[in-house]
């Protein structure tokens, strides 16, 4: 059946400037770490990417090494774009990254020139297009001079591959080096993606000021702790949960009974707001002013309604977000 997109996919989604810079971003990104690889149904991950353009989400982002297998969500993504979106990719912000490990030898990771380029033009095969609007530089490097990093990016960006440059995972200094080399070469750091939510909070060190301060965009990743963050693991760890499966990153091991008694106080909170424990955790990212979009995960479209519904009340008072700290401190 063809694929129709709503009429109204703007009428209730809000965006926000990225950075010091034209670029607008839906308040809500998808992110196509998890449920898009070749170990997942491709029918269900094309539910999940028309649903959420039918609620005005814009920008998609993937990673040469989603999947599993690395590469696979590029490809499947790819699938979906030929199938559903030939006519509105210039509605679309689509983002990749390079910078972890993804082919055997000494030019398949980190952040040299050979790798980002190479891994780049890999992408765009698998993803059937002629670029991407931003491509990152996935993690540090500390082995490689940033200049080269930063010069890759420029290099890319000039060719017509990328629109826009993009980091993620840096620290405050890295990111103001990053940004300065940058200038230099003609081009602003359009955006930062570091892990952000309730219990990981290490850009309140100093990131989210340097951001502020240099007009960097910030699209945060794993607002909901992979999922801890919602009352999926209230009373266990259900068999279609993430940390059920054998190649995710949450572990069993990880949601341990100080974690889920936190969680439960924090599930409180979230009823008294008249929302859900996931919906609060974005609402609770988004507050910042600095932050431009909360990238979210869905393996269900019932979960992309339920993070665009988290837009409509992003205000916290001082007593719950007092309470939301002493909860997690």
């Amino acid at each position: 059946m063809t694929y129709i997109p709503s009429d109204r996919r703007y009428e209730n989604m809000t965006y926000a400037r990225c950075g010091n810079s034209g670029l607008k971003l839906s308040r809500i990104c998808l992110g196509l770490w998890h449920n898009f690889g070749d170990v997942d149904a491709l029918e269900n991950s094309r539910s999940v990417v028309r649903r959420a353009f039918d609620l005005g989400i814009t920008h998609f982002d993937l990673a040469n090494n989603y999947g599993p297998p690395p590469g696979s969500a590029e490809q499947n993504f790819g699938r979906i774009l030929k199938l559903d979106f030939q006519s509105h990719r210039d509605e679309m912000i689509i983002s990749t990254k390079a910078g972890w490990d993804m082919w055997p030898g000494p030019y398949g990771n980190w952040g040299s020139r050979k790798y980002l380029i190479a891994s780049l033009d890999q992408s765009l095969k698998r993803l059937g297009l002629d670029y991407v609007d931003i491509f990152y530089h996935h993690r540090p490097d500390s082995e490689t001079p940033l200049e080269e990093t930063m010069g890759a990016l420029d290099q890319i960006i000039r060719s017509g591959k990328a629109l826009y440059a993009g980091i993620s995972q840096y620290s405050s200094e890295q990111t103001r080096k990053a940004s300065e080399i940058l200038k230099k070469m003609g081009h602003h750091l359009l955006v930062h993606q570091p892990r952000y939510n309730m219990f990981d909070r290490w850009i309140e060190g100093g990131l989210l000021n340097t951001l502020k301060e240099e007009g960097i965009g910030c699209v945060v990743f794993s607002p909901l702790a992979q999922g801890i963050l919602t009352d999926k693991y209230l009373n266990g760890i259900p068999l279609d949960s993430r940390a059920s499966k054998p190649w995710g990153y949450l572990k069993p091991e990880n949601i341990t009974p100080d974690i889920i008694s936190k969680v439960k106080k924090l599930n409180k909170i979230a009823k008294d707001r008249n929302q859900s424990l996931a919906q609060m955790s974005i609402a609770w990212v988004l507050r910042n002013p600095v932050v431009t979009s909360a990238l979210i995960g869905a393996s269900r479209v019932e979960q992309i309604d339920a993070a665009v519904e988290s837009l409509s009340n992003l205000h916290f008072d001082d007593h719950e977000l007092k309470e939301i700290d002493s909860i997690v401190a």
